[in-house]
């Protein structure tokens, strides 16, 4: 019976120790990659890297180490790493088939980092959101909206989508469409909308500026002003044209197109 009893101490008491040296290295080991990821992004190589590749450099990084640290805790408990590896071969089949999305969204990162598509500061839409690119991790793509909102796209649909980097180009062209009434000169309109888009002092002059009569109905016309800027200026000259061009029409006198009425008699 002293025997049994001995024996049983030493098994709870070694593999209490184990268990307390698993924890140890867990909790050591995940504060040390913690550690060494945050003295990576820190650091002269990291800083030369483009921000997208940094972001997912760093993302692979830290999931390789604690893929190390798994192993070595494993290896502490006193698993046969044989036994382990059989068991995550023989598993490998199904556990592939449940995270095909996930491996999906890892394959997209990785296309993402070979053709970079859009950088990490950039304003772009795709798959449905819209805004500018945060970071690249390994499984999803992360935006700021406009209104800042966070929003997390995977990665597979990234690849799988259109995507319109509004960042890519030094120069935007802002595109806009007025109207006014059937009875104005189409030349004195055009010449104000001119004008107006000239004045603007972040509205470049080559390429110049253009407004033309482009369409309309039987009691409107509509014309087209077209004029190019700085992409970090496109909104302000958007906004500008627009304001300009409505107090120069009121300045001028540009009638706005008649509105029909339609009324109908009811009989009994």
């Amino acid at each position: 019976m002293n025997t049994w009893i001995e024996n049983l101490a030493g098994i709870v008491t070694t593999a209490g120790g184990k268990l307390l040296l698993a924890a140890v290295v867990l909790i050591v080991g995940c504060v040390v990659i913690k550690t060494v990821v945050k003295t990576l992004k820190k650091s002269k190589a990291f800083g030369k890297l483009e921000g997208t590749v940094a972001s997912f450099a760093a993302s692979l990084i830290s999931g390789v180490l604690y893929v190390v640290l798994t192993v070595a805790v494993i290896g502490i408990l006193g698993v046969p790493m044989a036994s382990v590896i059989t068991v995550l071969a023989s598993a490998g089949v199904a556990v592939g088939l449940a995270l095909q999305g996930a491996l999906s969204n890892l394959a997209g990162g990785i296309m993402l980092m070979i053709f970079k598509p859009f950088h990490v500061g950039d304003y772009v839409e795709a798959s449905g959101a819209a805004g500018v690119v945060e970071e690249v991790t390994l499984f999803y793509t992360v935006f700021a909206s406009l209104d800042n909102k966070r929003i997390t796209v995977p990665n597979g649909n990234l690849m799988n989508a259109n995507i319109v980097d509004y960042s890519a180009k030094e120069l935007r062209r802002v595109d806009l469409t007025f109207r006014c009434a059937k009875s104005e000169k189409p030349a004195q309109i055009q010449q104000i909308l001119l004008s107006v888009a000239a004045s603007h002092e972040k509205v470049l002059k080559d390429p110049a500026p253009f407004a033309r009569l482009s369409g309309g109905t039987d009691e409107s016309m509509e014309f087209t002003v077209r004029a190019w800027c700085k992409n970090a200026d496109y909104w302000d000259v958007y906004f500008d044209l627009t304001q300009g061009v409505t107090e120069a029409f009121g300045e001028n006198g540009v009638q706005a197109p008649a509105v029909r009425v339609l009324n109908e008699a009811v009989q009994r």
